[in-house]
């Protein structure tokens, strides 16, 4: 796998609040390889959205290591508050307090019982609490929703009312919540369905004294036969160019943010088919443009070969979209 020598990033390169994390393409590996069997990886696309003034809603993606995973444990900052099965990756953490900065990681569990690495740590802060808040929001209208191809659904509603404020929105399927926005959204997009499936949603307001609102009408969808993603998930507008800066060379990316509902906190960018960086935004994540670059090597011979680059976001439930068309480049262009 070609691996992108690290070198200081130029100041227009990221966001100020972007922080750049090397990836192998294969998974990170951990001390663990050499012990007779794939080691555990750490959990991806750890996302945390305030539910109340005292619940965090933590949802992740599995390891890309091949390793068993017996279940997950979720930590609150260095304590681990919540030991779960492999089955479940999202779960409710209550019992914090109002205006409150917490950071969380999840760590998958092989079957020995042994965590593996945490994954990066996500940060939420809890809204005020209201005394003696007990109404709750009103029903959440308007329903509407579209299958996106066969693996993803995109759902919209008109907002609740709340004498306090709306602070999150619950999406049910059927009877299970499955993800939550900001109580700011009112759009939300789910990945990881199956293909060809019936599925029938609801969404609920809740505030920030943890009154939910009666259920919405429920929305019925069913997904698109055939595998991949809906082409919506993809950074729209990608374009690419080769660019000499004191003696090195470049590859400047520019992009426009899928529409997800929500903020985009990462992307992957791979480099002739692998997977070469990560770059995950902070507390700013861009909405609207964007754009990133990474070194490739020296001014001369190496800005000349051509190179294969695409990328792909990181939605708001910890899945990845669509990847965008691919550009070709070279220092000749």
């Amino acid at each position: 796998m070609r691996r992108v020598p690290p070198r200081p990033l130029l100041p227009q390169a990221v966001c100020a609040t972007a922080l750049l994390t090397v990836l192998s393409g294969c998974g990170l590996l951990s001390s663990g390889d050499d012990a007779g069997g794939p080691a555990l990886s750490e959990p991806l696309g750890v996302t945390a959205q305030a539910g109340s003034a005292t619940s965090v809603h933590v949802m992740w993606n599995r390891p890309t290591s091949t390793a068993d995973i017996e279940g997950y444990e979720v930590y609150r900052d260095k304590v681990r508050v919540k030991r779960l099965s492999a089955s479940q990756q999202m779960t409710d953490v209550t019992g914090l307090k109002p205006r409150t900065r917490y950071v969380f990681t999840v760590r998958a569990r092989d079957k020995d019982g042994e965590p593996g690495p945490a994954s990066r740590r996500v940060t939420v802060t809890t809204p005020a609490a209201v005394a003696a808040d007990r109404s709750a929001p009103t029903r959440p209208t308007g329903l509407r929703g579209e299958a996106d191809g066969p693996r993803s659904v995109s759902l919209s509603w008109r907002k609740a009312d709340d004498d306090k404020g709306v602070v999150s929105y619950d999406v049910y399927q059927g009877t299970t919540k499955i993800h939550s926005v900001p109580g700011t959204e009112t759009e939300a997009l789910l990945t990881g369905m199956r293909p060809g499936t019936a599925y029938t949603f609801s969404v609920r307001a809740r505030d920030a004294a943890d009154n939910t609102s009666p259920a919405s009408e429920p929305v019925r969808l069913t997904t698109a036969r055939g595998e991949g993603e809906g082409t919506d998930t993809a950074p729209a507008d990608f374009r690419a160019a080769v660019r000499r800066s004191d003696g090195a060379a470049y590859i400047d990316l520019t992009w426009t943010a899928p529409r997800t509902g929500g903020d985009v906190p990462a992307y992957q960018v791979y480099l002739d088919g692998k997977q070469a960086t990560t770059v995950v935004w902070g507390d700013s994540a861009p909405k609207g443009a964007a754009k990133y670059s990474f070194y490739i090597g020296d001014g001369g011979e190496a800005a000349d070969v051509r190179h294969r680059v695409k990328i792909r976001a990181q939605l708001p439930d910890g899945t990845w979209g669509a990847f965008s068309p691919e550009r070709t480049v070279t220092g000749r262009q």
